[in-house]
């Protein structure tokens, strides 16, 4: 159930994919004052993933997720009534704080309720629901800011605030299965000792290489659009379509991917390749723009992300006490957040002063950089 509440959520996120094309085109912003609304989303993202994991160890997790969900409808409602950079900035930076703490409680709540041994199929499960979801949103956003961004956000607001009367009902009276995920086997990742994450250093050094990762795979959501309505000159049903593309082909095959994978390697050996693939992503654009690349590129991000966020939360979920699930798991959201604020600044910097082969290139050392990072972390926590 908590994977249909994720579908419904991801159904209405219709607006963050087309916010970039929103601002720049629609507002007139400029391609820095776009990377700036874009980073204050990042900024409240921060600020979301650290309260909502802190809120979920202490009132709950079907609270704050409750709560998100139906403070987030009014706002993206107001949205299309702030129409300077400042106003647009503040209103997203509200309300990526409200939207994010949704995410550290909702994959505190997969890890009281799955099976130990089922966890990080669970992970996929749940991300695939998410990108079910996307694979709608993107294209229904497509069509509706082609009639009007007004509809997008009111869409939004309306999904979101369906998804919040789903989780509610549904999850009222509902208790877990399980106060503890602890494995009966050892893990490669996980500690015995009920510490604090923020005392757990070698996490925090994983998560720092999750920040490298997230910096190259968010720029999905970033830079993507951008690049294909002025590069490729594509119209906004035409990338509504790609995004969803890229939800649907995640959906078919994910779980299987997953399922295979996880017998056949360690957790580590799937994200450092799965990692490399991001890097690939990057790499095949600077021969071509034409749309069959943009497709193969799309897919390396697909298998990329794939082999990689499920596995990233099975390290956070293993090594969590039942004391610091939200805290662990609010850390692991956070790496994604941070990478929100870097990248849109960064890369519109990049792309204006440069153009977007540059920042292909710099991304594609990045997802080496992370992944010899991902290497070296795995090899010291198997060591624990």
């Amino acid at each position: 159930m908590l994977a249909l509440v994720m579908l419904l959520n991801r159904t209405g996120a219709m607006v963050i994919p087309f916010l970039s094309i929103y601002v720049t085109k629609q507002l007139g912003f400029s391609k820095v004052d776009a990377g700036i609304v874009l980073s204050t989303f990042g900024v409240g993202s921060v600020i979301g993933s650290l309260v909502g994991g802190w809120l979920s160890d202490r009132i709950g997790s079907f609270r704050v997720q409750s709560l998100s969900l139906f403070l987030s409808a009014p706002i993206f409602a107001l949205i299309p009534q702030f129409t300077s950079v400042f106003g647009v900035a503040s209103i997203i930076f509200l309300l990526s704080i409200i939207t994010e703490t949704f995410r550290p409680a909702n994959s505190a709540s997969l890890a009281l309720y799955a099976k130990p041994e089922n966890l990080t199929r669970a992970f996929s499960l749940n991300r695939m629901a998410i990108n079910l979801g996307f694979s709608f949103g993107p294209a229904l956003g497509g069509i509706l800011a082609t009639l009007s961004y007004s509809f997008l956000f009111y869409g939004n607001a309306a999904g979101v605030f369906v998804t919040g009367i789903v989780f509610y009902a549904y999850f009222r009276y509902k208790k877990p299965r399980q106060q503890t995920v602890k494995s009966e086997t050892t893990s490669e990742t996980t500690v015995e000792k009920s510490i604090s994450p923020y005392k757990d250093k070698l996490f925090l050094l994983f998560s720092f290489f999750c920040v490298l990762y997230s910096i190259v795979f968010s720029q999905l959501i970033s830079v993507f659009p951008m690049y294909y309505e002025e590069v490729s000159r594509m119209t906004q049903p035409e990338i509504g379509l790609i995004l969803g593309y890229s939800g649907l082909f995640i959906v078919i095959t994910e779980m299987v991917i997953v399922h295979a994978v996880e017998r056949r390697f360690t957790v580590f050996n799937n994200i450092i390749f799965g990692t490399l693939l991001g890097g690939m992503t990057y790499f095949v654009l600077l021969f071509t723009a034409e749309t069959w690349m943009l497709y193969v590129s799309m897919t390396l991000l697909c298998l990329s992300e794939i082999l990689v966020l499920p596995f990233i939360s099975t390290v956070a979920a293993q090594r969590a006490s039942s004391k610091h699930k939200g805290a662990y798991m609010g850390i692991n959201a956070l790496s994604f957040s941070i990478a929100l604020i870097v990248t849109p600044i960064g890369a519109t910097y990049v792309v204006q002063h440069w153009n977007y082969n540059t920042l292909w290139i710099l991304n594609s050392c990045l997802a080496v950089i992370a992944s010899l990072g991902f290497y070296w972390v795995g090899k010291k926590m198997q060591r624990e």
